[in-house]
């Protein structure tokens, strides 16, 4: 697919997909003229990647962890630095944090709606 396409089905910029191609996060191959061509796997990568940049991890971390999350999964253990594990265990318990706290508001919007519904009736 083209990059046209891509930012389309992911909703990303064709400006932020281009960097990710810089940083080396995404791989795009090149057509006879010029163009890029995406794979279809590089949507659920953009997608990673998105996720991972709204956790608060750098480009430089996902990009080491990048690997990880295929499959089947192949994982590097030489560019494992203390500082990037301890990096990754601090954002492990943020997004947990930031899990049961969405849980918390999920719940109670549940909640909410329940009551709503129920006095509607």
């Amino acid at each position: 697919m083209r990059i046209g396409e891509l930012s389309e089905r992911t909703g990303t910029s064709r400006r932020l997909l281009r960097y990710y191609e810089e940083q080396g996060l995404i791989i795009a191959c090149r057509a006879a003229n010029g163009y890029r061509e995406y794979e279809e796997s590089t949507v659920d990568r953009v997608l990673q990647v998105r996720g991972l940049l709204d956790a608060g991890l750098p480009t430089r971390i996902i990009k080491q962890i990048l690997p990880c999350l295929d499959k089947p999964r192949t994982i590097y253990f030489e560019d494992a630095t203390p500082e990037m594990l301890a990096t990754l265990e601090h954002e492990l318990e943020r997004m947990t944090d930031r899990i049961r706290c969405l849980a918390r508001n999920r719940d109670a919007i549940a909640e909410y709606l329940d009551a709503v519904r129920s006095t509607r009736a």
